[in-house]
């Protein structure tokens, strides 16, 4: 399987963060699955990538040709670097690469990148796993978010079947999206 992971290209201040990136990246190395991210060596995007790439496994980088300090950023654990045209061409190739989605805590670009894995698995586009590491309760805001939205009216009850916030493994592992 394929998994994309959006996550942070810094580390955070939340003391488990980084072990939260390791530990994900070691599932997906070990469940012998190929990584798809952004790319970087830095912050929690180079720990799930080190752990990947140190259990042997492919680990893609999808990087935008048009912004010149992610470009030109090193790419040491990707085993395979492919350059989009630019972010929108980026998010486009690892929607169309990845079988599922996991996001880390990261800022607005991970935020936009895993709502539009979200958006395209609701409307039926693909249907696709969407996770939501949820470790120390990051995404616990969005969770109210999308509960809110629900009873406003803006989400049919079962239009979110498809997303899961959690941070434990063996859940995500044995997740079957609705």
């Amino acid at each position: 399987m394929t998994i994309a992971v959006y996550c942070g290209s810094d580390t955070g201040k939340g003391s488990g963060w980084v072990q939260a990136a390791s530990e994900l990246g070691r599932w997906i190395g070990e469940g012998e699955n190929t990584l798809i991210y952004g790319g970087g060596e830095a912050g929690l995007m180079g720990a799930v990538a080190r752990e990947v790439y140190e259990a042997g496994r492919e680990v893609i980088g999808v990087v935008p040709g048009n912004v010149d300090f992610i470009r030109n950023r090193p790419q040491i654990y990707c085993t395979k670097v492919i350059t989009a045209d630019n972010m929108s061409t980026r998010k486009e190739t690892m929607l169309e690469l990845a079988d599922a989605f996991i996001a880390l805590p990261g800022g607005i670009g991970t935020l936009d990148e895993i709502s539009e894995a979200i958006t395209l698995t609701k409307i039926g586009v693909f249907q696709k796993k969407c996770v939501l590491f949820n470790r120390d309760s990051f995404y616990e805001p969005l969770k109210s978010l999308f509960s809110g939205m629900r009873q406003a009216g803006f989400l049919p009850e079962d239009s979110m079947d498809h997303v899961l916030f959690s941070d434990r493994i063996l859940e995500i592992q044995d997740y079957k999206a609705g």
